[in-house]
């Protein structure tokens, strides 16, 4: 079998194994960083929705629950991104600083 640099084995019977890729790289923020927008549902209620998180899922689920508690409000994680019920800006502007996160807002 020729070996070329850019060649990768699609199926053999020779009972050669492919070289492992290496893992991804760690999710990175966005290149806007952490924003904060209230975002209106069409049934009239107000959630606060925070964008741009790093971290694994776990890592930003542990920060749903600390900013929910703090808020003293319910919420999900919604792909990737965390939304909490009820207009908490502030709140979650302080809680992220506190965490040495720098956030902006959003939106109008």
């Amino acid at each position: 079998m020729p070996t070329r640099s850019n060649a990768r084995l699609v199926y053999s019977t020779a009972g050669e194994q492919p070289e492992p890729r290496p893992a991804p790289a760690p999710a990175s923020p966005a290149k806007g960083g952490v924003r904060i927008r209230l975002d209106r549902r069409a049934s009239g209620r107000v959630v606060t929705v925070v964008t741009g998180l790093a971290g694994s899922a776990s890592e930003v689920a542990a920060l749903g629950r600390a900013l929910r508690s703090a808020c003293g409000a319910g919420g999900t994680v919604k792909d990737g991104a965390l939304e909490i019920q009820g207009d908490h800006r502030d709140k979650v502007e302080a809680v992220l600083s506190a965490r040495g996160l720098r956030s902006k807002r959003a939106g109008g």
